[in-house]
């Protein structure tokens, strides 16, 4: 009787020992498949940073764009201001 319950123990042992490799193979899977969707992450937030500085670039030349064209307006505006006063003068006599 006694040798059926070293055995009995045995098994037990052996069971544990197989359920342990078995969340050792689910636990290396799951980090090989983090260890992917981190490196697709990491690999997106480069393209996605390249992508924000060429759209910060492209917003700094807008920018420049439109300050140019403010000056050249308000210098257009200007002048037609300058040439109202002159045309009212030049009736008005």
């Amino acid at each position: 009787m006694n040798a059926l319950t070293g055995m009995e123990k045995f098994s037990h042992l052996e069971d544990k020992i197989y359920l342990t490799i078995e969340f050792a193979k689910k636990i290396r899977e799951e980090k090989e498949k983090t260890e992917k969707e981190a490196a697709e992450l990491r690999r997106q937030n480069v393209v996605l940073a390249e992508e924000r500085n060429r759209l910060e670039e492209r917003i700094q030349l807008l920018l420049s764009e439109r300050d140019a064209i403010q000056l050249k307006v308000e210098a257009m505006l200007d002048a037609m201001a300058i040439i109202d006063t002159e045309v009212a003068e030049a009736v008005g006599r």
